[in-house]
Parts: structure tokens; sequence; C-alpha cells
């Protein structure tokens, strides 16, 4: 009987790669599903069209790291990890009863990995995997200040006090909450990265808004929501439609 495998990797050469080598190397397996994404990873898992009994999941994925599946669905095959050096969710995986694979991920180690998970009679242990990556991950430290440049003088900007960011005619604006305005090279994927997420939120691809500086919210028509902000924008800043959902749960937090 064919053993059903779902591949769980964001990098498609990565995807391909593991698709080809087990297919090299177990017969017995069937490539049932590939995902790229905690989301559709989900959706996936929730239809009771789709079934599995082993996945290969990376820890890093498009929209964010593997375990928020977890705690989203309920997990019922068995699975083997891939990272490239998570120190702190190998760990993790040894306590969730997970078996994982470093890496690049080379053919005796994958075979390992495959007959262990065949032996195995357990699923994942969810709770004391979750509780794991909650003692062992590390903080993230965000980005408290930016150097910027304004005429002749170099400026040490606290976070603190930027209201928001925005493209514009392919230049970046650091907008402070006295209403200034300074030119930063920075991409607006770069500082989103380095913003606390907390604190900062990316309405759209031209603007990332503190939640200090919304001063209140306007629905429109189709489900669009302006932003009335302090400063006062130049622009009319609205949430784009497809981060509406997400826009309004940050909010609330």
């Amino acid at each position: 009987m064919a053993m059903k495998v779902l591949i769980v990797e964001d990098e498609i050469m990565a995807q391909k790669s593991l698709i080809r080598t087990l297919t090299q190397n177990f017969p017995d397996m069937e490539i049932v599903g590939t995902t790229t994404s905690v989301k559709g990873t989900v959706r996936w898992l929730d239809d009771p069209m789709n079934s599995v009994d082993v996945i290969f999941m990376d820890v890093e994925l498009s929209d964010g790291e593997c375990f928020e599946i977890f705690r989203q669905t309920a997990v019922k095959a068995k699975v083997i990890m891939t990272t490239a050096y998570d120190s702190y969710a190998i760990k993790a995986f040894e306590t969730g009863s997970i078996d994982y694979l470093l890496k690049p991920v080379d053919v005796p180690a994958l075979k390992r990995a495959v007959a262990r998970c065949r032996m195995s009679g357990g699923q994942v242990d969810v709770e004391a995997l979750l509780n794991a990556i909650g003692s062992n991950a590390p903080k993230k430290e965000y980005k408290e200040r930016y150097i910027v440049r304004f005429n002749d003088r170099i400026v040490p900007l606290l976070t603190d006090n930027i209201a928001y960011v925005y493209s514009e005619e392919k230049t970046n604006w650091l907008v402070t909450f006295d209403g200034e305005k300074y030119i930063v090279d920075s991409s607006l994927d770069v500082i989103g990265e380095d913003l606390d997420p907390e604190k900062f939120f990316r309405i759209s691809r031209g603007c990332i808004i503190s939640m200090k500086a919304i001063d209140s919210i306007v629905k429109q028509m189709g489900s669009r929501l302006k932003i009335i902000s302090r400063p006062e924008a130049s622009f009319e800043m609205t949430v784009s439609r497809s981060r509406v959902d997400d826009f309004l749960k940050w909010l609330e937090r």
C-alpha cells in the first residue's frame, strides 16, 4: 500500500529536489500534494478530500513559521521537518516526537528518517511541541532607530517617533509624529522586517503605519478601509483589500 506524502516547502527548487529524491528512493511513496505556506497547508489539511500519511515540512514558509500550522489545525500524519540551522526548533522537534532533516538533505539521512518514521507508531505531540517552541524560541530584536540624512546633517531617528513609512515615485519616506519627512534608503520590505509587528502594520505595498498614528478609520465601498492618520498623510492612506482582515485583528490585540 502506497504511503501518501505531502510536501510543505516554499522554495520551489528545494521542493522539486525532494520530490525527485523521494521518487527515486522510495517507490512506495505517492506525492499527493505540495504547499508553500501556512495558510495553504491548513487549507489542504482541512479539506476532507485529502489524506496523508507523512508530511515533509520546512520550518520557514512564505507567510511564517510552520509551527502556526499546528496551532490552526489538527495534524494527524507523521511529520519530518526540514531545517537549515534552527537549533531551538530541533529541540522542539525532539520534544514533540518529530523527526527532522538538516538542509541540504542527503539521501542516507533521508533514508534513516523515513525508516524511523515507518517504525514510529505515534503522532506528533502537539502540546509538547508548542510548549517547547515557546520556551526555547529566541526573542527577535527589532530596530530601535534609523540613521537618516537631512541636507548636511545625520539624524538618529527613534522608531517610536515614526508615524508611518511610505513609498512615492520610487522614493521611500519616514514620517515622524512631528510631521517631519526623511528619505530612507531601505526598501519597505526590509523596513517591514525591522519594525516590531506589534506596533507597526503594512497596510499596503506602499505604506507601513504605526498603531499610534491611527486617528480613525473610514469604511468605503468594496470593503476598503481609509485611515485618517496623525499627522495627516499627503496621500490617500487605504488598507489593501487582501489585508483588511489581518489589519482588523492586529488592531484588536
